[in-house]
């Protein structure tokens, strides 16, 4: 799965920390996340988009060129 957490959440201005506390999970979990070593639940996936102002697909699936 690829995904654009990172890139978005530096353009919103968030660390890692600021997303976690909004998203109520802890930042190491946000850092799991973003290098790709934890797969998060359908809802987290949800609640981060939600945060970030985007949508799933942004986030988390690769565009075909």
């Amino acid at each position: 799965m690829i995904n654009r957490i990172q890139e978005y959440r530096k353009q919103q201005g968030l660390t890692q920390a600021d997303l976690a506390q909004q998203v109520g999970i802890a930042r190491q979990t946000v850092n799991l996340i973003e290098n790709g070593k934890y797969n998060p639940s359908l809802d987290l996936c949800i609640r981060i988009c939600q945060c970030l102002d985007t949508d799933l697909n942004t986030l988390f699936w690769e565009v075909e060129r």
